[in-house]
Formats: structure tokens, sequence, C-alpha cells
């Protein structure tokens, strides 16, 4: 099935790109471009490795406030990007829970917090966790947990219908996943500035009052996702009832800025 508003990926300035629409029951609306060809995620690895960090909470290994990270922090600061450590260095900047420090350091911190409770390396716990069991075989992480994933179209279609429907997850763990941790934080949402609130919830961003975003002007305030410094994102819009993923290999910059808000207001318009 083909949606023309995916087909609005014809005209970035990428040398490729693929898009994908699904619905929570696993339909897929339509994809356009190579669904099967694998793309770097970068920060879109974040996503997935906070969906394996709730099973592991789920499954009694870890606790959400048990510490973790540096000095007062938990695993649920460390998801919500309030755990004090700087964006790319493993040393404290604020007090946890304070700001909202988005942080590759603090999400490689939950990877190796998740790998001693489970004794099982973090790679291999998320591909056990999660990827196996939803069938997405051509999804791997190879390095941080923070930006070192690579996955299809095809694959995060499969995780977007499994956040949208749990059945790895509690659906209450999930609703708590989408729920503003630590609300009022303020901070800096990479790309866009600063941010007051910069709402965020366990692991996934949500758009909430945010401008500039890099969502569409018509997302609802519960919209919840990632995107990637590669040029990735995946969005979830409860209100519409779907989900979208676009992989491109040309890094984020003005022109991700410029292209990607208006085609997601296209692909709501069209469903």
């Amino acid at each position: 099935m083909s949606l023309k508003s995916l087909a609005l990926i014809e005209n970035w300035p990428v040398p490729a790109a693929a898009a994908g629409v699904v619905r929570a029951d696993g339909t897929v609306l339509g994809v356009h471009g190579p669904a099967g060809r694998r793309f770097p995620l970068a920060s879109v690895t974040k996503p997935l490795a906070a969906y394996a960090a709730l099973v592991a909470y789920e499954e009694g290994a870890v606790e959400l406030d048990e510490p973790a990270g540096p000095p007062g922090s938990t695993v649920r600061h460390l998801l919500a990007h309030t755990s004090g450590l700087a964006f790319d260095e493993h040393r404290v900047t604020a007090p946890p829970g304070e700001r909202r420090l988005y942080s590759n350091a603090g999400f490689e911190q939950l990877g190796d917090h998740i790998a001693k409770a489970t004794d099982i390396p973090f790679a291999e716990y998320l591909r056990q966790a999660v990827l196996e069991p939803l069938g997405m075989t051509s999804t791997a992480l190879d390095g941080s947990p923070a930006k070192d994933g690579v996955s299809t179209v095809e694959d995060l279609l499969r995780f977007a219908a499994e956040v949208q429907a749990p059945r790895l997850l509690d659906p209450r763990t999930v609703a708590e996943a989408m729920t503003v941790q630590y609300p009022g934080t303020k901070g800096v949402l990479p790309g866009y500035g600063h941010q007051n609130p910069n709402d965020w919830g366990l692991g996934f961003e949500i758009r909430g009052s945010k401008s500039p975003h890099w969502t569409g002007s018509t997302s609802s305030p519960r919209t919840f996702g990632h995107f990637g410094q590669s040029g990735t994102f995946l969005w979830t819009d409860p209100d519409a009832g779907l989900a979208c993923v676009a992989l491109t290999d040309r890094a984020f910059g003005p022109w991700a800025i410029e292209a990607w808000p208006p085609f997601t207001d296209a692909v709501l318009a069209e469903l």
C-alpha cells in the first residue's frame, strides 16, 4: 500500500531515504523507499534501549528508582535525562532531577547497569528482550546504547506497533514511559535549543508544548518518539492512532528542520 504523503521523502536533499506508517494493530498503512535497507539510527537507538530497560524492570532485574549512574541518580533519572551527566562525557554537571540534560553518557551508564544486573552484555540483552521477540532480525546494537543501533524501516514499524499496543510489556509500564517524568524540568532539545518545559518520558521524548520541534504543527502534545543525528526519526501520535518512521543517510541539519514538520503534517492530514 502506498500513501502520497510518504512520497514527499523524494524531495528531501538526501542520497537515500525510506519511510513507513503503522497502526497499533500492526497494519502497515504505507512504505516508501528501501524499507529493508539498514541505516544507522544514531539516537533512535535510545527508545529501543529504553524498552529493553523496561523489560529488565518487569523481570525484576532492576527497579526504576534504584541507584544507577552518578551519586543520587536512579535508573529513572538515566532514562529521563535528569541524572546530571553531561551530554557525551561521564562527568556530572548538575544534581539529579534538577535539569533535563540530554545525555548519551547516561544511556551508556544505563546499559552498563543493566548488563551487571542481568549478567548479560547489554546488546545481547536487547536482542533477547526486544529484537528477537518482535522479529526485528535486521536490527542490531554494535556499541553504545545511546547511538550505535542499525535498523530498517520494516523492523522499526514492528517496534512502533509494539509501543502502541504492547505485548512484551504491561501496558501500564508503557503508559508510564510515555508520561512526563520530573514535570516542569527545562533543558536543551538538541538541534532545537532551550525548551521550558523540556518534556521527556522514560527514554522517549514527549512533544508537549515544545516549539520549535521536529514533529508537525498538527502533531498532538501526547506525541512521543525520538530523532537521531543520522537523519532519522520515529514518532507515535496516540491521538491519531499511528506511528511513523523515516530513515536517511544524511546527518541531521537545517534540511531536516525544514523538511520533517511538513512531512509529518502531510501524513497526519492524509490519514
